[in-house]
């Protein structure tokens, strides 16, 4: 691929498990888990997007970054996210090129998290992070020529009912991190204990 890829930051979780908060929020290593993610992407096209779920005004955006509630009449989790990107960015005439989706509860997004998977990609319409044999469809690279059938008003297809199910209907090329990081770059935050955890590596 060439030319610097759009991006989505998936933030529309509930955090039920932690309460209710969202996750963007919380902060790892003093620092929050979006800007902490935005900072490890790297180059990307701005501004970058921010799936932000039904109500984009409970988290506080960089001015770098933009809202994109989720679509009506979609599924719900990360899905939703990635299809409200693509939605946006065909509104603007934007139907061709590279997305880079991940997840807004991955600290440890490493700095090579792009380009790995630009150089895992081949001809494959999309790529997904993996760490042995932990995978993350959130955290991917896709084609968005491939995805705009799921978009594109009444000629819309049916999207799958998560991006993991998309990413096999696509043939996605799985990206293991495994043989370049001792530590998963990909863990993220789910409980209460997984933020003790992610602290407490943050700190060393």
């Amino acid at each position: 691929m060439t030319g610097l890829p759009h991006a989505v930051i998936i933030a529309g979780g509930a955090g039920a498990r932690l309460g209710g908060v969202r996750k963007g929020d919380l902060r790892i290593g003093n620092q929050r888990l979006l800007e902490r993610v935005l900072a490890a992407l790297g180059p990307v096209q701005s501004p970058v997007l921010v799936g932000m779920g039904p109500a984009p005004q409970r988290l506080v955006l960089p001015p770098d970054c933009f809202a994109v509630p989720d679509l009506a009449d979609t599924p719900g989790g990360p899905l939703a996210g990635l299809l409200a990107a693509v939605k946006y960015l065909a509104e603007k005439g934007i139907t061709r090129g590279p997305l880079v989706s991940v997840a807004v509860d991955t600290p440890f997004l490493p700095q090579d998290f792009v380009a790995l998977l630009e150089s895992g990609l081949g001809a494959a319409p999309a790529a997904y992070a993996a760490w042995g044999d932990d995978f993350y469809p959130p955290n991917a690279l896709w084609r968005l020529e491939a995805l705009q059938s799921l978009v594109s008003g009444a000629q819309a297809v049916a999207p799958p009912a998560s991006l993991k199910a998309l990413q096999q209907a696509l043939g996605a090329v799985r990206v293991d991190w495994c043989p370049r990081a001792k530590a998963n770059p990909f863990a993220n935050l789910n409980t209460v204990k997984d933020l003790i955890a992610l602290q407490n590596r943050a700190n060393g």
